[in-house]
């Protein structure tokens, strides 16, 4: 039950009152936070749809997501754009990561990550709406395989320890949450891999590792991947 609790403590907004202790082993349950997340959306969507023309539908459905997720990954998208695409030095990069300041490479990136996510929302289905969150953080989960860019942060203390299990864990939950959707979700899973591993694949060559802001890019990029794929198979 730590481990569970401890994967919605960080990956969500709701309030978890104990004391819980951040490892490994709540990677596996990372899928299962994205089914929360995706079912709230879906109940969201079908609510909101009674109540408001489609165009506000996705608006308030991206700020749904937002809020529910404290802009946790979008903030990894802003540091990660900084830190990736600034010509300068691998150890200068790392150091980019860690600013707390949004450069011009952070600020346009959050806003082309946005963008997508609300036009894909607009025309997007619930079956991917529901997928995205949980392939998005299957996708973390797969993220956590590559080596680390530092050995210090909240990458490395749910990262170190990481074995077979977890990963085995996070695959057999989502393959359960996305058996029912059949081509959709082979199609989307596919396209979440691609995305997952060319990112993590930029970072190495970029960073010489991953960390927590990588994650967060990968969620968020693999999230708009799907909800694309919803859009393209109807």
């Amino acid at each position: 039950m730590n481990d569970l609790l401890a994967a919605v403590s960080l990956l969500t907004i709701l309030p978890i009152r104990r004391e819980l202790n951040y490892s490994a082993r709540a990677l596996a349950y990372f899928p299962l936070v994205g089914a929360l997340l995706g079912a709230i959306l879906v109940l969201a969507q079908y609510v909101l749809r009674l109540l408001f023309p489609p165009l506000m539908v996705a608006a308030l459905l991206a700020v749904l997501w937002v809020l529910f997720t404290s802009a946790l990954h979008l903030d990894g998208v802003s540091d990660s754009f900084d830190g990736l695409f600034a010509a300068t030095t691998q150890e200068r990069r790392l150091e980019i990561l860690r600013d707390a300041h949004i450069g011009a490479f952070g600020a346009s990136g959050l806003v082309l990550i946005l963008i997508l996510k609300f036009a894909a929302l607009d025309d997007a289905n619930s079956s991917a709406l529901f997928l995205a969150p949980i392939l998005a953080r299957w996708a973390m989960v797969y993220a956590a395989t590559f080596p680390l860019a530092r050995e210090q942060g909240m990458a490395a203390l749910f990262t170190n320890g990481l074995t077979r299990r977890e990963l085995f864990f996070a695959t057999f939950l989502t393959v359960l949450f996305a058996l029912p959707f059949g081509w959709l979700a082979v199609s989307a899973w596919i396209g979440a891999v691609i995305v997952a591993m060319l990112l993590a694949r930029f970072a190495m060559s970029r960073l010489g590792g991953l960390t927590g802001d990588i994650y967060g890019l990968i969620c968020e990029c693999v999230e708009v991947s799907v909800l694309l794929v919803g859009v393209a198979i109807r």
